[in-house]
């Protein structure tokens, strides 16, 4: 007696094997379709596109801008602590005892002439004064302004109407003068 006779799958009458050889031999005979390429949509005639607008080209940006150059040279006459940048170009002089610290930008002035001072945070217009050898404005010792120009970063510049623009660096001599009249 044989153990589980359900489980093993019947033989195939042997009639059928070449039933079986004989259906895939037809088949094989058969010739292939092939399907026709696919078809070419026609391109839609395009209308000429026209030219972009010229482009504006964008304003300079002053942080962009060369220094100009110079050096800063740092002193103190009597009470009064002077930074002087590119022989006298602009100067920052602190009289403590009127806790004010004036800016002068050389050039000549015959009446009140804006000065605008940009720095990283912002800029401001000042309206100075003329006074021998340029023009110069006065701002008080705590003013914001003087923070901002000494801690701007790397650079401040000055602009002031009939005088090129001054790009100057700033360095330590500015904050010298600037704790020399706080």
């Amino acid at each position: 007696m044989k153990a589980n006779p359900r489980l093993r799958p019947a033989p195939l009458p042997i009639l059928a094997l070449p039933l079986a050889a004989g259906a895939m031999l037809l088949a094989s005979c058969v010739p292939q379709v092939s399907e026709p390429p696919p078809r070419q949509a026609p391109t839609p005639a395009t209308a000429p596109v026209p030219a972009p607008a010229p482009v504006a080209k964008p304003a300079a940006d002053w942080r962009d801008a060369p220094i100009t150059p110079g050096d800063w040279q740092w002193g103190v006459t009597g009470l009064v602590s002077t930074a002087n940048f590119a022989a006298g170009q602009f100067i920052m002089r602190c009289a403590r005892e009127q806790g004010a610290v004036s800016l002068m930008r050389s050039g000549s002035a015959s009446a009140p002439v804006t000065i605008t001072i940009r720095t990283e945070s912002g800029a401001r217009a000042l309206t100075a004064v003329p006074v021998a050898g340029g023009m110069a404005v006065s701002v008080p010792a705590r003013d914001p302004l003087l923070d901002a120009i000494a801690l701007s970063r790397g650079r401040f510049a000055v602009e002031a109407a009939g005088t090129p623009p001054l790009y100057i660096p700033s360095w330590t001599e500015i904050s010298r003068v600037i704790e020399d009249c706080r």
